[in-house]
């Protein structure tokens, strides 16, 4: 069973967009899959397919008419470290008419570590070089990450 579950909802504008993703605690770290629906055909067809996919510090999927999960705030970063070294920093999801999945195993983090965390889908894909957070665009999909009650 999953330690933690985030369920993902979309931006004003694109409540299509609907998804989990949740998290496994595995030896050395985490197994994180994710599925994603709804995702429009334009945002798939500008971003080449590709969106960026990270853990967020912030604490709420709440926004304001600048930025729709401004309470998501910037990526999750304890160790202070330079994009894409931050430990909520995440390979992008691939899109194909609409749907999104993946399975990452990522040793930056543990389940526990993260909930109470968001977790955020951006518009663009991630570049793993522009700071603070790989050119990604947009915060289109939002999720807070919970303790799976299963």
């Amino acid at each position: 069973m999953p330690a933690a579950r985030a369920k993902l909802k979309g931006a004003p504008g694109l409540e299509d967009i609907r998804g989990n993703v949740y998290f496994y605690s595995t030896y050395g770290g985490t197994v994180v899959v994710a599925e994603v629906y709804g995702i429009p055909e334009k945002t798939e067809q500008a971003s080449g397919g590709f969106l960026g996919f990270h853990i967020h510090e912030g604490t709420s999927c709440t926004g304001n008419a600048q930025d729709a999960f401004a309470g998501a705030k910037g990526h999750y970063n304890p160790g202070k470290k330079e994009h894409p070294g931050h430990a909520g920093d995440l390979p992008s999801l691939l899109v194909k008419g609409g749907i999104a999945w993946m399975a990452v195993y990522t040793g930056r983090f543990y389940p526990e570590e993260v909930i109470g965390r968001t977790v955020i889908v951006h518009d663009m894909p991630d570049d793993f070089r522009t700071q603070p957070s790989g050119g990604s665009g947009a915060k289109i999909a939002c999720g807070e990450i919970v303790v799976w009650e299963g």
